[in-house]
C-alpha cells in the first residue's frame, strides 16, 4: 500500500506543478485572477460531480463531516488566491519553488501539535529552507523580487500544508473523490465571493476557445487529479513524506516557465532549488535515522553539507 501512496504522491506533484502552464496563457488573453480561479474550480467540481454520478456514489454527508469540509475548502481558497495573485509579481517559476517551503511547514506543524520527533535533520532543512528563499529572493542584475509576491506565495504555502494536516489528521471516512468534490465546491464558493470584493475583480469569460481550453486543463490537472492522489498519498503514507514528495512541484513548474514561457533560469535560481531539494532530501533521510541509524544521519549530514557549502561558495565566486 506505501507503493501506491508514494506513486500517487508523485504524480500528485507534477499535476499541481502544471498550475502555471495553464493560468499564464489566460491572463495573457486578459483574463483576471478571481476569474481563472472561478472557471478553475467550477469545472473541477462539475468534473467530479460527473465522476460521482458514473459511480453511484451518494452526496449526503453529516454536520461534523461538512465542518472539516467547510475549513479544508476556505484554506485550499485562501491558498489558490494568494499563489496566482503571485503571478503577478514574480516569475511563476520562482513563485512555485518559494511555494514548496510547504513540506518544511507541515514538519514543523506535525512536530509542534502532534508531537513527531524533531531531529538534527529537520532543523537543518529548515536552515537549508530558508537559505534556498534567500537565493531566490533576488533576481537578475541584482534586481529584488516583489516583496508582496514573495508574501503572498508564503502565506500560500502556509495554508496548502495545514490543508495537508487537517486531512491527514481529520476522521473524515469518505472517499478520494467525494472528499475532493465539496472541498472545490466549498472552495468554489469563496471564490465567488472573493469576485465582488472589488470592481476589478468580476467574473469574465474566457475570451477564445484557447482560452476555454487552459480553464479546462486547470480544472483537470492541477486541481481534480492533483488534489484525488493527494488525498489517497496522505491516507496512505501521511503528511509530512506526502509533502516531502512535492519536491517534483517547483521542478515541473520551473521546466514549463523555462521551456513554454521563457522564463530565465539563473544559476542563483539553480542553487535555490538545490538548497531546498536538499532540505526535503534531509526530511527523508532524517525519517529513516529515526528508525534508529543516529550514525546513518550524522554521515548524510556531513556529506550533504560539505556539497552545500561548496555549491554556494562557489555560486558567491560566480557571481562576483
Amino acid at each position: 500500500m506505501k507503493h501506491k501512496g508514494i506513486i500517487c504522491g508523485i504524480l500528485a506533484a507534477v499535476c499541481y506543478g502544471t498550475n502555471p502552464f495553464g493560468a499564464l496563457p489566460l491572463y495573457e488573453e486578459g483574463v483576471n485572477t478571481s476569474s481563472v480561479l472561478f472557471y478553475r474550480f467550477s469545472m473541477a467540481v462539475l468534473m467530479l460531480a460527473v465522476m460521482l454520478l458514473i459511480e453511484r456514489k451518494s452526496f449526503r454527508v453529516n454536520s461534523s463531516d461538512l465542518k472539516t469540509l467547510g475549513s479544508l475548502g476556505l484554506l485550499f481558497a485562501a491558498s489558490s488566491i494568494t499563489y496566482y495573485q503571485s503571478f503577478r509579481f514574480m516569475d511563476a517559476g520562482i513563485a512555485s519553488t518559494i511555494l514548496f517551503v510547504y513540506p518544511v511547514m507541515v514538519a514543523v506543524i506535525m512536530a509542534t501539535f502532534f508531537r513527531e520527533k524533531v531531529t538534527v535533520s529537520t532543523v537543518t532543512a529548515i536552515i537549508l529552507a530558508l537559505i534556498g528563499i534567500g537565493l531566490l529572493y533576488r533576481g537578475d542584475a541584482g534586481a529584488s523580487l516583489s516583496t508582496t509576491g514573495v508574501f503572498l506565495v508564503m502565506v500560500s504555502s502556509l495554508t496548502y500544508a495545514v490543508y495537508i494536516v487537517v486531512v491527514n489528521q481529520s476522521s473524515i471516512r469518505m472517499s478520494s473523490l467525494k472528499l475532493t468534490f465539496y472541498v472545490l465546491l466549498i472552495c468554489m464558493l469563496c471564490l465567488l465571493a472573493y469576485s465582488f470584493t472589488s470592481p476589478d475583480l468580476r467574473l469574465m469569460l474566457p475570451p477564445s476557445p484557447r482560452a476555454w481550453f487552459f480553464a479546462c486543463w486547470l480544472g483537470l490537472v492541477p486541481t481534480v487529479l492533483s488534489l484525488v492522489l493527494m488525498t489517497i498519498a496522505v491516507h496512505e503514507v501521511g503528511a509530512t513524506p506526502t509533502a516531502i514528495m512535492g519536491a517534483l512541484e517547483p521542478l515541473t513548474a520551473v521546466a514549463i516557465g523555462v521551456m513554454v514561457f521563457n522564463e530565465s533560469f539563473t544559476f542563483r535560481l539553480f542553487v535555490g532549488i538545490v538548497l531546498i531539494l536538499s532540505a526535503v532530501l534531509l526530511i527523508v533521510l532524517g525519517k529513516r535515522s529515526a528508525a534508529g541509524h543516529s550514525h546513518g544521519e550524522t554521515f548524510h549530514l556531513r556529506t550533504l553539507t560539505h556539497t552545500i557549502s561548496t555549491i554556494v561558495r562557489k555560486t558567491w565566486r560566480w557571481k562576483s
